[in-house]
């Protein structure tokens, strides 16, 4: 596996480990747990942003195409 597939399986796998806490966090009380889902969720839309941008500037130097990943 090369290190560009590796950085996209990486991505993919922190975001949802994001959205995942983000979940979890909402079903605590108090204002804390509210805080924590919504840095959570902010930072899994912040990693699914990069995420796309990576992919298309992998697809466009032809890595992608080529059916290397």
């Amino acid at each position: 596996m090369s290190l560009k597939a590796f950085h996209i399986v990486f991505i993919v796998a922190s975001a949802l480990l994001c959205l995942g806490f983000g979940v979890w966090a909402l079903t605590g009380d108090g204002a804390l747990s509210v805080a924590a889902a919504a840095v959570s969720f902010l930072v899994g839309a912040v990693l699914v942003v990069y995420g796309a941008r990576f992919l298309k500037k992998v697809a466009r130097t032809g890595y992608i195409a080529g059916g290397k990943l």
